[in-house]
C-alpha cells in the first residue's frame, strides 16, 4: 500500500489547487475510513479538487452508503440489481438531505420556498414505501423517509417532505405504468440528487389513498416525483398533532 504524494498534475482540472500531486486513493481511503467516512468531509474535499470528487464517487460514497444504512444497501443490490459507479453520490445525499422545495413551485400545496438541509440521521422504510406504491405496483420495493417535518409555514400549515428510492426502477413496474400513461416530465425542476427529469405521478393518479395515512398527512395531499433513476421526492400537508393521535387512537 503506497502512503507516499504521488507528483502527478490533476488531469480534470487546470485550476485543481493540489498542482503538486495527490495522496494516494489508499492514503485517502485509510483517512475517511478512520473518520468513518463523515459526509461532510468528503463534500468539502471533493469541492476543492475534481480528482478527488471522481475517487469520493467511485469509492468515499459507496463505503458511507453501505455504513450509514447496510440493510437497506444490501436489499438494494440482491438479486442481481446494482447501483453503478457514479451513482453513490447520489445516493449518499438521500440518506443525509432533505431536498426542501426552494422555488416553492413543485408542490401544489407548497406555496412559499423551503431550503434544503442536511439532516442528522432518518429512518428509511420499506413498509411504509410500500404504501405509497399503486396496487399494480406492490412487487415493487420502495424505501422512503419518515417526513422532514417543516412546522408553522403560515398559510400552508405543518409540512412533510420526504425522500427515497426504488430499487431496479429501469425495470419497475413502476417506471411501465408511467410510461403507459403517458405521465409527463415536470418542465423545469430535476431530481436534486441526479439531476435528472422529473415524472408527476399526481398526472396519472398513481398516488393510493393508504399513503395519507401512513404519512399522518390530511387526504389527498401526497405528492410526489420520481426521477429516471428512481429517487423519490414528495411533500404532504400533516395532520394537526391532535387529529393524528385521535387517529391513532382510534
Amino acid at each position: 500500500m503506497e502512503l507516499v504524494v504521488k507528483r502527478h498534475r490533476c488531469t480534470h482540472s487546470a485550476n485543481c489547487v493540489c498542482l503538486k500531486g495527490h495522496i494516494s486513493e489508499d492514503a485517502m481511503y485509510l483517512v475517511f475510513k478512520q473518520m468513518n467516512w463523515n459526509p461532510k468531509m468528503i463534500a468539502i474535499f471533493s469541492g476543492i479538487c475534481k480528482w478527488f470528487d471522481e475517487f469520493a464517487k467511485r469509492v468515499l460514497w459507496k463505503e458511507f452508503c453501505q455504513a450509514r444504512a447496510p440493510r437497506m444497501m444490501k436489499d438494494l443490490h440482491s438479486d442481481g440489481s446494482h447501483i453503478v459507479d457514479g451513482n453513490w453520490k447520489a445516493l449518499g445525499k438521500l440518506l443525509i438531505y432533505c431536498s426542501g422545495c426552494p422555488r416553492g413551485d413543485l408542490f401544489s400545496n407548497i406555496h412559499v420556498p423551503i431550503p434544503g438541509h442536511f439532516v442528522y440521521r432518518t429512518r428509511f422504510s420499506r413498509t411504509l414505501g410500500k404504501s405509497l406504491l399503486p396496487p399494480q405496483c406492490r412487487s415493487d420495493v420502495l424505501y422512503v423517509s419518515e417526513s422532514c417535518e417543516h412546522l408553522d409555514q403560515g398559510e400552508e400549515g405543518d409540512l412533510g417532505l420526504f425522500r427515497g428510492i426504488l430499487k431496479s426502477f429501469a425495470g419497475s413496474n413502476m417506471k411501465k405504468m408511467l410510461i403507459e400513461r403517458q405521465a409527463t416530465f415536470h418542465p423545469n425542476e430535476v431530481c436534486t440528487y441526479c439531476k435528472t427529469k422529473l415524472w408527476h405521478l399526481m398526472q396519472p393518479n398513481m398516488i393510493p389513498s393508504s399513503a395519507s395515512t401512513r404519512l399522518d398527512a390530511d387526504d389527498d395531499s401526497v405528492e410526489y416525483y420520481v426521477c429516471l433513476n428512481g429517487h423519490i421526492i414528495g411533500s404532504c400537508t400533516l395532520m394537526p398533532f391532535s387529529d393524528s393521535e385521535d387517529t391513532k387512537e382510534e
